[in-house]
């Protein structure tokens, strides 16, 4: 589920598809958009592998629970280095 196994798919597995939000969030942006533009992503790219918006959820969950993300007054943010 996190990473791919015999059962999911790589371009379904919860680090693949965080790391297409992470690449797609050049700034502050709501969960709709965020959705939005990874359901746009894929479409452009041919990913057929269906991604249900509870599986982008628990994406976002995911690099919440590693630090890279952050909601601010609503809105999911990159975690700068420090």
């Amino acid at each position: 589920m996190i990473t791919p196994t015999k059962g999911v798919r790589p371009e379904r597995s919860l680090l693949y598809i965080g790391g297409q939000v992470l690449s797609d969030l050049d700034g502050p942006t709501t969960v709709s958009g965020a959705w939005e533009a990874l359901a746009r992503r894929r479409r452009l790219h041919g990913q057929e592998a269906t991604v249900t918006f509870d599986w982008f959820v628990l994406a976002l969950d995911l690099l919440r629970a590693l630090g890279t993300i952050r909601l601010q007054d609503g809105l999911i943010v990159k975690v700068g280095k420090s």
